[in-house]
């Protein structure tokens, strides 16, 4: 997690540093801890979310991210190191990770926060389906069961075809699609960055983009649009002191939760950290009842417990397997 200390502190960068070996107590802890906060800055970001545009949401929010990291690495002992090792790796998977932001925070006016993470949380469906199209990894039967139960959850909770349905629905699925390949580049691609150095990268990506976002809603974005759907296709709002606080906040438990995200997917795999993965559903349920009332019905109870079992019964397959192959070649080696 990030440590805001002053420079006299005395204390070693060892726990922000990449991670070249497995530590999966830790990551668990790191993953649980992280998740609470994020599902904690949900439920106040749908507070702002009829006072603010998605694009100036983000544009603040994303500029005190980059911030506060400037602040971490001037006031941190020994500094961090900010360029990453290969950027190109770094920029894939800030863009994967706006993509799944854009996404997750565009449903957040139209949704409750347990449909926006049933949704969500379809992401280690993806991810095998993504082993198998990209890295080309075996996907068994059991796997395929496990992946079309999930989907049926999914289904449970979206309630297609019935008065209950609704288009941005769709919306937390795709930002689940997005969040796997983002889980996908921090593992493969990304283990040896330091997780500040991803942070940094997604915060310019995520102001970036606001820009643009900003620019086109402004002078572009239809009318019809804009009445419709003011979160999405609007600009810049008058800002009170109140939402200004709320971002500024908003913007603290992100950054050290991304933080702590980015620590925990490099130190264990990410089969190891599904289950504990999914008590953001818990969490962002927790929030959703006592902030909003939103109390789910029973079929999304049963939809979310659904993706919770198939995900995590595909994450222990992945990983049962992948300790199968270790064992076949140690037996090869001797």
């Amino acid at each position: 997690m990030a440590n805001f200390k002053t420079p006299s502190a005395s204390f070693d960068g060892s726990s922000l540093e990449g991670v070249p070996g497995d530590r999966p107590a830790f990551a668990a802890m790191l993953m649980i801890g992280a998740l609470a906060l994020l599902g904690f800055q949900d439920s106040l970001i749908k507070l702002t979310s009829d006072a603010v545009s998605l694009w100036q949401f983000q544009l603040i929010r994303s500029s005190c991210n980059l911030g506060l990291i400037l602040l971490l690495a001037r006031y941190y002992r020994g500094g961090f190191h900010l360029f990453p090792k290969r950027i190109w790796a770094v920029v894939l998977r800030s863009l994967f990770l706006v993509g799944a932001m854009i996404f997750f925070f565009g449903a957040i006016p139209f949704l409750t926060l347990s449909q926006i993470a049933a949704g969500l949380y379809v992401f280690p469906i993806f991810v095998a389906v993504l082993s198998k199209l990209v890295l080309g990894e075996k996907v068994g039967p059991r796997r395929v069961i496990a992946i079309m139960a999930g989907f049926s959850g999914t289904l449970l909770i979206l309630k297609p075809g019935s008065s209950d349905f609704q288009l941005e629905a769709l919306m937390p699925v795709a930002a689940g699609l997005c969040f796997a390949a983002t889980i996908m580049t921090t593992r493969k691609l990304c283990r040896e960055e330091h997780p500040v150095a991803l942070s940094l990268g997604a915060a310019i990506a995520f102001i970036l983009v606001s820009v643009v976002g900003l620019v086109l809603t402004t002078f572009i974005s239809p009318a019809s649009f804009a009445s419709q759907w003011p979160y999405l296709f609007t600009g810049w709002h008058p800002l009170g002191l109140f939402v200004f606080g709320i971002i500024i906040t908003c913007s603290v438990l992100n950054l050290t939760a991304n933080i702590g995200l980015s620590k925990a997917y490099q130190s264990a795999e990410s089969s190891w950290l599904a289950p504990f993965d999914y008590s953001y559903l818990v969490f962002a349920t927790f929030w959703g009842i006592v902030m909003w009332g939103d109390v789910p019905d029973i079929l999304s109870f049963a939809g979310m417990a659904i993706i919770a079992g198939a995900g995590s019964y595909v994450a222990w397959r992945e990983r049962a397997e992948h300790d199968l192959d270790q064992v076949e070649l140690n037996r090869v080696l001797r």
